[in-house]
C-alpha cells in the first residue's frame, strides 16, 4: 500500500470521491469474492475507515489492514463482509 501522505503534506486518498455503500447492498454482497491482497473500503462510510488491503477471510468475516488512511486512525479490523466493499477500477482511478 502507498504512503498515508503526499510529497507536499495532503492526504493521498481522495475518501470524499467514494460514494457511500449502505450495508446488504448489491456492492456489497454480490460483488466478486474477496481474496488477500484486494483493495476494499468500508461501504457504509469511507472516509472513518479509509481503503484497506484484505488480510484474511474467515467465513463471513474479513480482516483489513486500512493502515490508518481514514479519519479514525484504524490500522486493523474484522469485520462482516457486508460492509466491505472492493475499490472498482474506475474508484482506483479516481481516489
Amino acid at each position: 500500500m502507498r504512503s498515508l501522505l503526499r510529497d507536499n503534506g495532503a492526504a493521498f486518498y481522495r475518501l470524499e470521491l467514494l460514494s457511500p455503500v449502505p450495508p446488504f447492498h448489491r456492492r456489497a454482497t454480490h460483488g466478486p469474492m474477496l481474496a488477500e491482497g484486494q483493495l476494499v473500503f468500508y461501504g457504509p462510510l469511507p472516509a472513518l475507515y479509509g481503503i484497506g488491503e484484505v488480510k484474511r477471510v474467515e467465513g463471513a468475516f474479513v480482516a483489513v489492514d486500512f493502515r490508518g488512511t481514514g479519519q479514525c486512525g484504524v490500522h486493523e479490523d474484522m469485520l462482516d463482509r457486508h460492509y466491505v466493499v472492493p475499490l472498482t477500477e474506475a474508484e482506483r482511478g479516481l481516489i
